[in-house]
């Protein structure tokens, strides 16, 4: 066989082993994670909620999921050990609030000249409105009594 009929097959070979390397470190990089916790940790799990490690077994971990509500998992449903600084901001809302302001004042220049300064959106006064409307008035010269039919 040639090398290049061959070069195909090296490179899915090739590609293959670099996929599952790269699995290989994030799953021991997940276990390290999990093996280094210590109980007062606080986790999430893979299904996204936020508790504390009380006690750590072989294959499961008791969490407090609120004060004096425990649950236990599989170490393996731990998806993520946070640093108490990042727990206590999700969990017990240490940060700053986002100031939201009640209208749209702050999205616009604070000019006194544009405050003062009028859009047109195409309004017009009463009075233009039945002259246009006149004008505008499509003009039949057929009489009410006279028929479109022929």
């Amino acid at each position: 066989m040639s090398p290049i009929t061959l070069l195909p097959f090296i490179v899915l070979i090739g590609a293959m082993f670099l996929m599952t390397r790269s699995a290989k470190k994030k799953q021991q990089a997940a276990a390290s994670m999990r093996n280094e916790m210590q109980p007062g940790t606080g986790v999430r799990t893979i299904g996204g909620m936020y508790a504390t490690v009380k006690e750590i077994h072989d294959e499961t971990v008791t969490l407090e999921v609120a004060p004096g509500v425990h649950a236990i998992y599989a170490k393996n449903a731990i998806g993520a050990v946070l640093v108490d600084e990042e727990y206590n901001r999700i969990v017990h809302g240490e940060e700053e609030a986002a100031i939201v302001p009640d209208d749209a004042s702050s999205l616009t220049g604070s000019d006194d000249a544009a405050d003062d300064a009028k859009i047109d959106l195409g309004k017009k006064d009463a009075a233009d409105d039945t002259a246009d409307e006149a004008e505008a008035a499509p003009k039949d010269d057929k009489t009410d009594g006279e028929s479109d039919a022929k």
